[in-house]
């Protein structure tokens, strides 16, 4: 795969440490990698986004791109508006993901909040940049109540416009997960329709560039370049297998 757009089920759940630990992983095999910011809202001009953070723990060999920067911390299409400055259209994504694509051996592009949130007034949204690059999707969760709904909900949104879940990751793995963290291992791919790709452990973004690269891999499974086991990491988190 050339490109994967990283997609969540809502905002603050992990999409940046997702992509981070992905592109980390894929530097480490060999491949050179871009991350694609379409639009970075709430961070002021000069201050770091996702796209540095991505670079920060993954390493400089990271090539990013940011398309617009809002001030606001509001969903793209909004943010643009009040700051009086053009909105994203889904083509500009297509093209600028397709030039990173042409010398890169992996672009990833990270959205902002859940997959439908709007870039314009139009109603377009990160779905229909992946619709233009017939791009898989993947999933980024959390790990309590409620999140199998949403992910169901995204799975249906992207099925709806024959588009492709790639699978799903945790993107903060509780250190001491509730038990409806732990049954919602096992039901996670269920209300995807897609596999469990990964668990990223909460906090992993304040581990130092160096720990987050050596344990990446540990995090994710071999579909995103790693050695995460989905089978036995749900299995070992079972109440059953917890409690005994």
């Amino acid at each position: 795969m050339t490109v994967i757009v990283v997609s969540g089920t809502g905002t603050e759940i992990g999409k940046t440490v997702t992509t981070a630990a992905v592109a980390a992983l894929a530097l480490a095999a060999g491949r050179s990698v871009a991350v694609l910011k379409p639009a970075q809202t709430g961070v002021a001009p000069g201050e770091p986004g996702d796209a540095q953070e991505v670079t920060r723990l993954a390493g400089d060999g990271v090539t990013t791109l940011e398309l617009a920067r809002f001030p606001e911390p509001l969903a793209p299409n909004t943010a643009a508006r009040r700051a009086g400055m053009a909105q994203i259209r889904p083509s500009e994504v297509a093209e600028a993901a397709e030039k990173l694509a042409a010398g890169h051996d992996l672009v990833l592009i990270e959205g902002a909040g859940g997959l439908l949130v709007h870039y314009d007034d139009e109603g377009a949204t990160l779905a229909d940049a992946a619709r233009l690059l017939t791009a898989p999707v993947l999933v980024v969760a959390p790990a309590g109540l409620g999140t199998l709904n949403t992910t169901a909900l995204t799975a249906e949104a992207l099925r709806a416009r024959d588009l492709t879940p790639l699978g799903v990751t945790v993107g903060s793995w509780p250190t001491a997960p509730d038990l409806a963290s732990r049954c919602n291992l096992a039901d996670l791919p269920k209300a995807a329709g897609a596999p469990l790709l990964g668990a990223i452990p909460q906090g992993a973004g304040t581990l130092t560039p160096s720990d987050f690269r050596a344990q990446a891999g540990s995090w994710l499974g071999p579909d995103l370049g790693g050695a995460w086991d989905s089978a036995a990491f749900t299995a070992a988190q079972a109440p059953g297998a917890r409690e005994s």
